[in-house]
């Protein structure tokens, strides 16, 4: 297992920048690697950033090719081909199917031992192809998941109740879409379930959580109304996860896997909780589950198995457990 303090990011568009950003920032890495089909682009970004260096720290980012991810110990894949008018999301999945079995080749070829985080959209799906593709044990590939929609739940919820989000504990669970899932049975702020114990007054209403929470499953539709895409936030989840793994911190986190036989569910990938550490998904961590959700994971197990019914994987597809 490589232990480098160096990281790679391949698709230097608006999130891969966000998340080279979110770790230079942070000085998580002492290594960045910027790998773009557009080797002038994925240049500039590194050359920006560096001239940042007297500000935050010595963290050297560069341009490359894949070769030069050979010593990361993660690898962020945020690469793939945007939808064309008129071309049907089948149609497009089938294209990024293809960005993949080149990508996962390459990585396969040049940096067998990397975690692989995979974040191009849509997420779930691209996981499972990434798993199914590559080589490297399936623990060593998972996707960003639910952690975005995750981090709003707790957001919101933190203003709903007036406390620091850090203080809320709640997951949103299955897809990274629109069946996700909301667990309020195991929510908790300061060890208390709002739905049976009111917090800092105030008392558990459903009508504003579910409204509450439709705010969060449609937040990223909002926000590409307004500015056009969303990178942000989902940068700074990227290196928060990388973070983890650089750091061996055995986080409890809700990324996209193979569930593996969680909720009696397998074949494909969704945001359960997973332990993660630097050998990427050690252990999966399921709450208990009230009956409404575990029927919600069901259906979002459904949705993504529609979704991947009719996507081409080719190419030796090979999953090692």
């Amino acid at each position: 297992m490589v232990t480098t303090n160096s990281v790679g990011i391949v698709g230097t568009g608006n999130v891969g920048v966000a998340a080279a950003y979110a770790l230079f920032q942070r000085q998580s890495a002492e290594e960045l690697v910027l790998v773009d089909r557009d080797g002038e682009r994925a240049e500039g970004e590194a050359m920006d950033l560096m001239h940042g260096q007297s500000l935050v720290g010595r963290v050297t980012v560069r341009a490359g090719g894949y070769p030069d991810l050979a010593r990361c110990s993660a690898i962020v894949v945020s690469a793939g081909v945007n939808q064309q008018p008129g071309e049907s999301r089948l149609a497009l999945l089938n294209r990024n199917a293809a960005v993949f079995r080149e990508i996962v080749a390459e990585l396969d070829r040049h940096a067998p031992e990397a975690v692989l985080v995979i974040a191009t959209n849509p997420v779930d799906i691209l996981t499972h192809i990434a798993q199914r593709l590559s080589r490297r044990p399936s623990r060593r590939v998972f996707g960003t998941g639910t952690m975005l929609d995750t981090s709003r739940f707790r957001a919101a919820l933190g203003g709903h109740y007036g406390v620091n989000p850090r203080s809320v504990h709640a997951y949103i669970l299955g897809e990274h879409g629109d069946s996700e899932v909301p667990i309020w049975s195991s929510m908790a702020i300061g060890g208390l379930n709002p739905m049976g114990h009111p917090v800092n007054g105030v008392a558990f209403d459903p009508e504003a959580m579910q409204a509450l929470f439709e705010e969060v499953r449609d937040a990223a539709a909002a926000i590409i109304a307004r500015k056009g895409y969303t990178d942000t936030a989902i940068g700074l989840v990227i290196a928060y996860l990388v973070r983890v793994i650089l750091e061996d911190q055995k986080s409890v986190l809700p990324v996209s896997v193979d569930p593996q036989g969680v909720y009696g569910l397998e074949g494909l990938c969704l945001s359960v909780p997973c332990i993660l550490g630097q050998d990427g998904i050690e252990a999966r961590v399921p709450p208990a589950l009230d009956e409404g959700e575990a029927e919600g994971m069901r259906r979002s197990a459904e949705t993504l198995r529609e979704a991947l019914s009719g996507v081409e994987i080719e190419g030796g597809a090979h999953v090692s457990r």
